[in-house]
């Protein structure tokens, strides 16, 4: 039978506008002014956890919940699966191990936190790549990890990974996937930010009145060119899977696969025309393109953007590049 990790991330340091998913304050990150009581709420596990908990031990398996609130901590919880020691000495996942991890995810930010993380620790350096890594990756076969949404699904134009990808959320279905299912694997994009990417990224923002705000960028894909730097940009869409397909009314990305092993990049640019009469127009002109990698330069100070979720402002070149079936979740 399986040994089970329960990992619930004790902040909110992905996911945009602060909270964790409830409504309170950021476990492990409580003012002063909350005192105690929030503290108190915070070692408290939510009501979905201890459903799946209990769903495992009900089958025979042994249960752990762990709450992780820093990067060392999460490592602690991913040595567990760690294989024997290699001859060249590499950190490496274990293929066969009994240990199943199952992440508890407020925001899509929480799930990349730990995918992150696993990247770090398996990720081999250039300079001792072993011959047994596939020829298009720079990670191995990452440990399957299953997802735990602690929300409820969301509908509208925004709906997180594991809605994408058709995952369980009913903790007794986690927990089915978990000790019964099968590995599904998913591309993953890295970034010369040394962060990783599962859904995909949204560069551009717009002012108080919802207008979008015109940025300059040059944005390639492989040998494509979608802007060269000189036009004005309303909006860039990097697409691993489709939370960022559409922007309003716009469709940005035609059709993001994470299982086909590219990238979908996106870019809308306002184009004016004249009527035959000679009045101006302006329509929006989207241009797309697929590769194994994406590189976008701000011509402007800075570009905000949104990466799973994660808000942050871009200042100098940032290169996305696909990793095929780098990670795994698991499902019925």
């Amino acid at each position: 039978m399986y040994d089970v990790v329960l990992l619930t991330l004790g902040s909110e340091r992905d996911a945009p506008g602060g909270g964790c998913g409830s409504g309170a304050a950021c476990c492990g990150g409580a003012t002063e002014a909350a005192g105690e009581k929030a503290e108190e709420r915070c070692e408290t596990p939510r009501v979905p956890v201890l459903a799946c908990a209990d769903a495992l031990t009900a089958r025979g398996a042994r249960v752990e919940m762990v709450t992780a609130r820093s990067d060392a901590e999460i490592d602690e919880v991913l040595a567990r699966l760690d294989g024997p020691p290699r001859s060249d000495g590499l950190t490496w996942p274990d293929p066969d191990s009994k240990t199943r991890l199952v992440v508890a995810t407020a925001s899509d930010g929480q799930l990349r936190a730990v995918v992150r993380r696993l990247v770090r620790r398996y990720a081999p350096p250039p300079s001792r790549r072993p011959a047994d890594l596939p020829a298009n990756r720079t990670v191995p076969d990452l440990p399957t990890v299953a997802v735990l949404p602690l929300d409820p699904v969301r509908s509208g134009t925004h709906r997180d990974l594991a809605a994408q990808l058709g995952l369980p959320r009913d903790p007794a279905a986690v927990a089915a996937a978990v000790l019964d299912g099968t590995a599904r694997r998913l591309d993953l994009l890295r970034n010369d930010a040394g962060s990783v990417t599962l859904d995909g990224a949204l560069l551009g923002a717009a002012d108080d009145a919802g207008r979008p705000l015109h940025w300059r960028a040059r944005v390639e894909v492989d040998d494509a060119v979608l802007s060269n730097g000189d036009e004005p940009i309303m909006a860039c869409a990097v697409g691993n899977a489709g939370g960022y397909a559409r922007l309003d009314d716009v469709a940005l990305l035609a059709d993001p696969d994470p299982t086909d092993g590219r990238v979908e990049v996106a870019v809308a640019v306002p184009v004016v025309t004249r009527s035959a009469l000679g009045r101006k127009r302006v329509r929006l002109e989207v241009r797309r393109a697929r590769g194994r990698a994406v590189a976008v330069v701000p011509r402007d100070e800075k570009v905000p953007f949104l990466d799973d979720g994660v808000e942050g402002e871009l200042s100098r070149k940032r290169s996305w590049w696909t990793e095929p079936g780098a990670w795994a979740v698991w499902t019925v």
